[in-house]
């Protein structure tokens, strides 16, 4: 399939624009900066703002990696992989790995089984080592300590065994790292969401049902799903321009069970159809709305917006985002709309 064209001109110039700039800069501030931190603690606002030129800049990454997408199959040719990229799919595959030897302990309660602790720790003790075959030039080597951070909290922490889409946006802004850093090229990016950002999305699925992994800040039947946002923006900007599959097809349980492997919409759909029971307008309104949508265009643009608005502009979930020389990003006190 050939991509499809963008939403809007401007949207696309956005995202054009975001990512010159991101891939412009330079990786040596980084080095010689410190390790990044939380951005707030005890923070009076509950609003982040991306009004910011990295906040905008991180933004248009996400809509460049939606954009080069468009009317992609999961299956379909990729650039041949190079190192990094070889690297992450490992560290994930090597990650997931953890999940047989690590098997959960008897447990009571609904959600959050404590064996999740000691994968976690594992993760801790054996980050740096997982991190150095991603970086492929020597000069880079001291902005290991830039993305170590990210790498542990893209999968919760040992205290609230829990996990949603504030740990998810880390794991974007992990990627976005790599790419300021030089080590993903624009290119690279059907690449990261094809490949890696589907096996990030298989680890999560098996961590969350292995180990119960309770859902942070979850909307309930409100949000799209009790964990994830960015598939359902990526995967709506691969089903852009089918010529058969329509955002009402989702209702159609033939079609989600053909082509979930190939569409990660569908595939986010499948998975709250198979965790969720009862009639689903009921436990996914919001899903259910989204489907009387005419077109996937307009899908993924409104999705675009939501993660902007519900996500990045949120401060409960922002305010344990890490931010450092890589990632600089602001904050402005309003109240509770």
């Amino acid at each position: 399939m050939t991509d499809a064209e963008p939403s809007s001109p401007s949207s696309a110039a956005s995202a054009d624009s975001s990512c010159a700039a991101v891939c412009s800069t330079s990786a040596t501030a980084a080095e010689a900066s410190p390790p990044p931190s939380s951005v707030c603690s005890g923070c009076g606002g509950p609003t982040a703002s991306i009004s910011s030129a990295a906040g905008r800049h991180f933004l248009g990454f996400v809509a460049a990696l939606s954009h080069s997408v468009h009317g992609r199959k999961i299956s379909d040719p990729v650039l041949p992989l190079h190192q990094t990229v070889t690297s992450l799919l490992s560290l994930l595959q090597a990650l997931t790995s953890w999940i047989d030897e690590i098997p959960p302990l008897p447990h009571s309660a609904r959600y959050s089984n404590p064996a999740y602790r000691s994968w976690l720790a594992r993760l801790s003790a054996e980050a740096p080592a997982l991190l150095l075959p991603l970086i492929t030039s020597k000069e880079l080597l001291p902005a290991a300590d830039k993305l170590l951070p990210y790498l542990l909290d893209f999968f919760s922490n040992a205290s609230r065994i829990d996990y949603g889409t504030g740990h998810e946006t880390n794991f974007a802004a992990f990627l976005y790292c790599l790419v300021r850093l030089g080590l993903i090229r624009e290119e690279d990016y059907p690449t990261l969401v094809t490949r890696v950002f589907v096996a990030y999305l298989e680890l999560m699925r098996r961590l969350q049902i292995t180990y119960c992994l309770e859902p942070a800040g979850s909307h309930g039947v409100w949000g799209l799903d009790d964990y994830h946002f960015l598939p359902f923006i990526f995967g709506s900007a691969q089903l852009i321009d089918h010529k058969y599959m329509k955002p009402k097809s989702i209702h159609n349980q033939d079609i989600l069970d053909n082509f979930s492997h190939e569409y990660m919409y569908l595939a986010c759909v499948a998975f709250v159809k198979k965790v969720k029971k009862g009639v689903f307008a009921e436990h996914s309104p919001m899903l259910d709305d989204i489907s009387a949508v005419p077109t996937w265009s307009k899908v993924n643009s409104g999705m675009l917006k939501m993660y902007k608005a519900e996500v990045l502009e949120k401060v409960p979930i922002m305010q344990h985002f890490v931010f450092g020389s890589l990632i600089k990003w602001s904050l402005i006190n309003s109240k509770y709309g």
